[in-house]
């Protein structure tokens, strides 16, 4: 049985931005918590506020009001700093465009984050070969991006996603790029990562995306639109 411990929890976020003489709330006194080993989406329209729920989420953005815990401590009252690094270390992203550097092999594509925690070469080949091995990728670790395809590449950012082994899996319309069948081949990745127990957040404005999760948050004008309801 899953342990129900929170990843995330934002208590009555706000997020304001000035445009010239007007003040817009992306988010209006909005609440969430996800629960660990939980497989969510996040859905809404275009203005809904999803992107900047997400960027907030993943610390890539701070509330104007209102407090983000992950893991239990309050990050969004953190220094850059120390935002940066608990981001790398406990979140990781998956982009629509991959987001695969192109000079590098895939191996090195993954390996990436490892840099950041400095671990040794000999070990971060070792931890990015492992995660390709998972992704179905183990064949492909020399291979440049260019010479993948698109569900290959999502895959490799899938992998690199978890190289870390981060608290939290957050994939940014994650199929968009992608034709049917290969984004449900990465739909199948994503629950199957989530049955070994990993805590996954997917943004999208798909609706047969979203149908796919377990938990499903609709946000409509900067607010849930009704409670989070389980799909399963």
């Amino acid at each position: 049985m899953v342990t129900r411990e929170p990843v995330i929890e934002l208590d009555d976020i706000s997020r304001e931005y000035r445009m010239g003489d007007n003040i817009v709330k992306a988010l209006d006194g909005l609440s969430l918590q996800v629960e660990k080993g939980e497989l969510t989406s996040i859905i809404g329209p275009s203005g809904s506020g999803k992107s900047t729920l997400m960027n907030i989420i993943g610390c890539l953005d701070r509330p104007t009001s209102g407090s983000v815990r992950l893991n239990g401590e309050d990050i969004s009252i953190l220094s850059d700093q120390r935002l940066s690094r608990i981001r790398n270390r406990n979140i990781g992203f998956v982009f629509q465009q991959f987001n695969l550097l192109p000079r590098l092999s895939i191996l090195e594509n993954v390996a990436t984050p490892l840099l950041y925690s400095k671990v040794k070469s000999s070990e971060r080949n070792r931890i990015a070969a492992e995660a390709l091995e998972k992704v179905g990728l183990g064949d492909r670790i020399k291979h440049r991006p260019t010479e993948l395809s698109g569900g290959q590449k999502q895959r490799a950012a899938i992998a690199r996603a978890i190289v870390t082994n981060p608290s939290l899996i957050l994939a940014d319309e994650p199929t968009g790029a992608l034709d049917t069948a290969t984004g449900e081949i990465i739909m199948n990745l994503f629950r199957q990562l989530n049955k070994e127990g990993r805590t996954i957040i997917i943004v999208t404005h798909d609706h047969e995306v979203s149908e796919q999760c377990r938990r499903v948050v609709r946000v409509r004008d900067g607010k849930l639109e009704q409670e989070p309801m389980n799909v399963f």
